[in-house]
């Protein structure tokens, strides 16, 4: 039997009938995917769901999670909350803390952007969550590729150009919290360039988002700071670029399906959202919205 089962390939796997199946899909109970108009179920989550049924009571296995938009921070995913209307609130706290919270069920999405210290960055998302203890239930779905690189004051004084110059420069560098996606970028930069941390003149406070960092660079208390091009052009600051990421949206598959997450997702579609994206810079939006995994 495939891994992707057909809609009476899965109403026969879980010996239901096929208008029971679409009335779970309706309230977003049974893992599943729509590609090309088509409803697919993979297999492995199903089996995955009907275990779960088993080992906790109903109630306890249908807990709605808040309405809550976790993890990283973006401004470009901050203007399509408030603009599509979906009623989901943010959480910038970070790309692991956004996922440790989705975990728990304290947040509905979970925004990511993951760096591996070697090798190629492009699976690091989606291999995360597929990994990730309690999200066998989970999907990825594209926003964005953003361009990440070092913000600077106008003109760049002090000529720096990669982490191997901040470093030499002893350039004092706004710092972001642990687990978020801009430290974990960090991290890989210095490995990559055979740099040590110690190297690096850190700064404090800890900067929570790159709005953050952008105010730390502009009030002088930095030198410079990993964030977005889309900060650094909002703040009127030089941008140094140093590579473009993927930046995920992560949540459970039925939740999927409620009202909030189909308000933005349908939103992600619009000429607004592109036209926006364009406006912030530093964005590649050709693949939002579509499906990276279904665990």
């Amino acid at each position: 039997m495939p891994d992707l089962l057909t809609t009476d390939e899965a109403a026969a796997w879980l010996r239901l009938s096929e208008r029971k199946l679409y009335e779970l899909v309706a309230q977003g109970a049974v893992p599943c995917t729509k590609v090309t108009g088509r409803w697919l179920f993979p297999r492995g989550a199903l089996d995955r769901w009907v275990s779960a049924g088993l080992m906790a009571p109903a109630a306890l296995t249908h807990v709605a999670a808040p309405p809550i938009i976790g993890g990283s921070q973006d401004p470009l995913l901050e203007w399509a909350s408030r603009e599509s209307g979906c009623g989901l609130a943010g959480l910038p706290e970070g790309s692991e803390e956004g996922l440790r919270r989705l975990t728990r069920r304290e947040v509905m999405v979970a925004a990511i952007h993951l760096h591996a210290l070697a090798g190629d960055d492009e699976p690091t998302n989606v291999a995360a969550v597929a990994d990730a203890p309690g999200l066998h239930d989970a999907v990825v779905i594209a926003f964005a590729r953003r361009e990440q690189g070092i913000l600077v004051a106008p003109g760049n004084p002090l000529k720096l150009s990669d982490i191997a110059s901040v470093a030499r420069s002893r350039a004092r560098m706004a710092q972001r919290p642990r687990g978020a996606g801009a430290h974990l970028l960090l991290l890989a930069l210095l490995a990559r360039a055979g740099v040590a941390a110690e190297s690096l003149n850190l700064t404090k406070p800890v900067c929570p988002t790159g709005p953050d960092v952008a105010q730390a660079v502009r009030s002088g208390r930095a030198d410079c700071g990993i964030a977005t091009r889309s900060v650094a052009l909002a703040a009127s600051l030089d941008f140094l670029p140093l590579v473009w990421e993927r930046f995920d949206l992560v949540l459970r598959q039925r939740d999927y399906f409620l009202p909030g997450p189909q308000a933005l997702f349908g939103f992600l579609r619009s000429a607004a959202f592109r036209e926006r994206a364009i406006e912030l810079g530093g964005y590649d939006i050709d693949d939002v919205g579509q499906v990276r995994l279904v665990n």
